[in-house]
């Protein structure tokens, strides 16, 4: 047999060799993960802190703003590292630990907006017993359900990746650790591996796929049996953003993992993953914010911008202080 010298760590090819378009790609990735990591921040904060947000809907987002921050900081560090040093070099155990954790994430949120679909099918067709059937229960216990599944999904992958051996040469065409990458540049029969990703991908890629769009087919036949236009448009309006992030998910998964990748692709492959893993996690809750009221008013809320007092308040302080005026009155007349 021939002797192979076994790989230990793997180069990542950057996206750019010259100087010039390095600093900066640094200076636009660094803005958009700290863009990425203080809107989801502030969303999660706004969910927890402010009670007009405590339903299952914002609850299922505040779980994907953790996850998208969480997302992209397995990629985004260590791309901005390489795009300011020369070694690019990766060790075996921290790619495998990069590619258990972005599996992890990308298969929890994959779970997450199919309990944002269901979430959306109850409020929409069977809106007097939402509060019933979407208790805080059954909203933990979906929750609960789409980390648990993530996570085995991952840990599928990560523990027959171990099997993997490499004997060179050890580039990997990206800026991080993906499955499909170390498939290509082992040494070791891929057929078994490549069988667990099918029958995975298949069993729990198409129950997730089902379980997203389907709640979406209950929903418009729902939605075109409603007589007005403006009924119709608050019930679209209530899951168009949801629906966005879902395609935006899909189209950018679809293209990275099921189109061949060819020499003629690859810098497109590139800038699909670049906007799957970092300006996804971004666009995520700007498309909620900017088509949400509620967060809207709750960051007008929390910077004091809305300082308009309701009727009712102004109501409630009239009726206070006429109280207090009438109990010194009342007060002053005794000896």
């Amino acid at each position: 047999m021939k002797n192979l010298t076994k790989v230990t760590g793997f180069i990542l090819i950057s996206l750019s060799d010259h100087p010039n378009n390095l600093h900066l790609l640094f200076v636009v990735f660094f803005l958009i993960y700290v863009l990425t990591v203080i809107i989801n921040f502030l969303i999660i904060i706004f969910i927890f802190t402010d009670s007009r947000l405590h339903n299952p809907m914002y609850f299922f987002l505040g779980n994907l703003a953790f996850i998208d921050v969480s997302y992209s900081s397995v990629t985004a560090p260590r791309l901005l590292v390489d795009l300011l040093t020369k070694n690019h070099s990766m060790s075996l155990p921290a790619c495998t630990t990069q590619l258990f954790f972005f599996i992890y994430l990308a298969g929890a949120e994959l779970f997450l907006l199919s309990a944002m679909s269901y979430d959306r099918y109850i409020a929409i067709c069977h809106p007097l017993h939402y509060s019933q059937i979407m208790s805080w229960t059954v909203c933990t216990q979906m929750a609960f359900g789409v980390w648990v599944l993530g996570f085995v999904y991952s840990l599928v992958h990560t523990l027959f990746s171990l099997r993997l051996t490499f004997c060179g040469p050890n580039f990997i065409h990206n800026f991080f650790c993906d499955l499909p990458h170390l498939l290509k540049i082992s040494c070791t029969d891929t057929s078994i591996n490549v069988l667990v990703v099918v029958i995975v991908g298949v069993l729990l890629g198409t129950v997730a796929f089902v379980a997203t769009f389907y709640p979406y087919v209950r929903i418009f036949s729902a939605v075109l049996k409603i007589r007005t236009v403006d009924g119709k448009r608050k019930a679209f309006s209530t899951c168009t953003s949801h629906l966005t992030v879902v395609f935006i998910f899909y189209a950018s998964v679809t293209f990275i993992y099921y189109v061949p990748n060819t020499s003629n692709l690859l810098t497109l492959n590139q800038v699909v993953t670049v906007i799957y893993t970092l300006i996804t996690p971004l666009l995520n809750p700007l498309i909620y914010s900017l088509r949400n009221k509620d967060l809207k008013a709750a960051l007008r809320r929390t910077l004091h911008v809305d300082r308009k007092i309701p009727v009712n308040v102004r109501g409630n302080k009239a009726q206070s202080l006429f109280r207090r005026i009438q109990f010194r009155r009342l007060h002053l007349s005794f000896p």
